[in-house]
């Protein structure tokens, strides 16, 4: 397999059950098998999808003492601002080269999740970064739920049985930038191999070269979408629930050729997650004698805690 396989979310919405049918089996077994696809059909348009280019490439030039007055303590970068090399993978200590944004959920003061979630920062400089990014936000959640329901038909589950998890779910929108590389890195690459912590993550912006999958032979296979495309993978989370029937793929970003050091590069990954207090237990009909539970019980939120302490993102 040389790249990963394609699929249209507009099979899954059609009218017609085998179309519905085709989609769900073609998702399921590249899930199963390399963890990654490709989806056409998804609820973002060419104008939503320029602007928020748009918006994101000028936040990351400006200067940098305004970036970092966006950066905000005791939250453990879940909204805002985070600074270049901040992050790491889990077990290295390198720090990855990129700086990115947090956009999170956004809840009405009658939510339960209200007090839990960190406000949005408002970026002031720039009027519709806000405004751009919170429609970007619901579009794509909007498609992680129809994907979801899609994994939930071939689990075997009831085809909505994700929607309470995902509804008012801890997720995060991520604008990334990768900037140019001005010297020699020490053993650090712009987002060290990693697998995802959530349910799925749905990414834009994966048009070039970068993005690596490893397969299971543990060779690397570039993950190069169209333009249409959002590449779409399976989380830690979702791989635990279902008792890894569903594969976490370990992906990286890797530098450029030399010659192409001096260009920034950019990408927008949403991390869907569900509420915290979701169990992540295995699923029943995951486990039988071939295939034995594999993990403890735990909640999504504690999962997620445990996770950004392993990232540098939260102190114990």
């Amino acid at each position: 397999m040389q790249n990963i396989p394609s699929v249209d979310l507009r099979d899954f919405l059609s009218e017609n059950p085998e179309r519905k049918q085709k989609f769900v089996n073609e998702i399921g077994k590249a899930f199963e098998e390399i963890g990654f696809v490709a989806l056409k059909g998804h609820f973002l348009d060419d104008r939503l999808v320029d602007d928020l280019y748009s918006e994101v490439r000028q936040f990351f030039a400006l200067p940098v003492e305004v970036k970092e007055k966006y950066e905000i303590p005791g939250i453990g970068g879940q909204r805002g601002y985070v600074s270049f090399g901040k992050e790491h993978a889990k077990g290295r200590k390198e720090g990855d080269l990129k700086e990115f944004w947090h956009f999170g959920q956004y809840v009405d003061e009658t939510s339960r999740w209200k007090d839990e979630y960190p406000d949005n920062v408002e970026v002031t400089e720039l009027p519709k970064f806000n405004e751009i990014g919170k429609e970007a936000y619901k579009m794509l959640e909007k498609t992680g739920v129809y994907v979801l329901r899609a994994l939930a038909l071939h689990l075997g589950l009831d085809e909505k049985y994700f929607d309470e998890y995902a509804y008012e779910g801890n997720s995060i929108l991520r604008p990334i930038h990768y900037p140019p590389i001005t010297k020699e890195p020490e053993n650090a690459i712009r987002a060290a191999a990693h697998g995802d912590i959530n349910l799925i993550t749905l990414l834009m912006g994966a048009q070039g070269k970068g993005l690596q999958v490893q397969n299971h032979n543990g060779e690397w296979i570039d993950a190069i979408a169209e333009d249409d495309e959002l590449v779409i993978n399976v989380g830690d989370m979702l791989s635990r629930h279902t008792n890894n029937k569903l594969k976490s793929t370990i992906h990286q970003v890797v530098n450029p050729p030399r010659e192409l050091w001096g260009t920034s590069r950019y990408s927008i990954p949403f991390f869907m997650h569900p509420v915290s207090d979701m169990k992540l237990n295995c699923l029943e009909n995951c486990i039988d004698e071939n295939n034995p539970k594999l993990y403890e019980d735990i909640t999504a939120g504690d999962f997620l805690n445990e996770r950004l302490v392993e990232l540098g993102l939260i102190k114990k």
